[in-house]
């Protein structure tokens, strides 16, 4: 029993192999996924991809880099595609300060007023968190709610202080590369309780496909070095894995 918690099938990308991609998926033993919005065209698209199919869920949100484009006032869209019956989060939001520093605040404001929104829907959220460790643990103490850190990319230290807060943290084929120590120590020392598996599919493809579109199919790969680097059976690995996204994300 596999679940990918993060993924975006809807990307152009998968255009040509999307349903091929989705069966190899199957194959691979992935029971569940949820595809995650960016922004009110790709949320739909996730809800999409959930009604099409049985065991695909969705998060809708505002991705932190779509910040500036919209009209972080109105953001009434998100309540209505949340009462979804396959929406389990909101995500990914966040913070992300690698490719442009110059809408900080507004990507602050954003973030909490999508938080408060999780809040008010008793939903957990995804977040995205780049090059932003320190901001976005600062408004998530402030703001408290359940949630994933996504692709976190952090030091142990701050692996710590937000799985004090109670957080998850997301573990996606970076911890594959062989230059990924902070990862690995993260994984090392964090109790598996607090870890998920994702893929942020077509992005980040572990090692053996590193540099390929990355696919849902890939988690085992993602499980198996979880199990490697804590010295634990396989099997348990994936069950404790797949019981810690249902505790989070409410999965039927």
């Amino acid at each position: 029993m596999i679940i990918d918690t993060h993924m975006h099938l809807y990307d152009k990308k998968f255009d040509e192999i999307r349903e091929d991609v989705i069966k190899e998926s199957i194959e691979a033993g992935i029971t569940k996924m949820i595809a995650c919005g960016c922004d009110y065209e790709t949320s739909l698209k996730c809800i999409e991809l959930a009604e099409k199919h049985d065991f695909i869920y969705a998060a809708v949100g505002i991705h932190p880099s779509e910040a500036h484009k919209i009209d972080y006032e109105d953001l009434s869209w998100i309540y209505e595609l949340a009462k979804h019956e396959k929406v389990v989060a909101i995500g990914e939001i966040g913070l992300d300060y690698y490719w442009d520093k110059t809408y900080i605040d507004i990507q602050k404001k954003l973030f909490i007023k999508q938080i408060k929104i999780a809040k008010e829907l008793n939903l957990p959220i995804i977040v995205h968190s780049r090059d932003s460790i320190n901001d976005t643990y600062s408004i998530l103490k402030d703001n408290r709610v359940n949630g994933v850190l996504h692709c976190f990319s952090g030091s142990l230290e701050m692996a710590r202080e937000f799985v004090k807060l109670g957080y998850y943290l997301g573990v996606g084929g970076v911890l594959t590369f062989n230059n990924s120590k902070e990862i690995k120590k993260v994984v090392s020392e964090i109790s598996l309780d607090k870890l998920l598996t994702e893929t942020d599919a077509p992005y980040l493809a572990p090692v053996p496909f590193r540099g390929t579109i990355n696919k849902p199919a890939y988690i085992p790969y993602i499980i198996n070095k979880i199990a490697e680097i804590k010295n634990i059976d396989i099997e348990y690995t994936e069950n404790k894995l797949y019981q810690n996204a249902h505790d989070l994300f409410k999965l039927n």
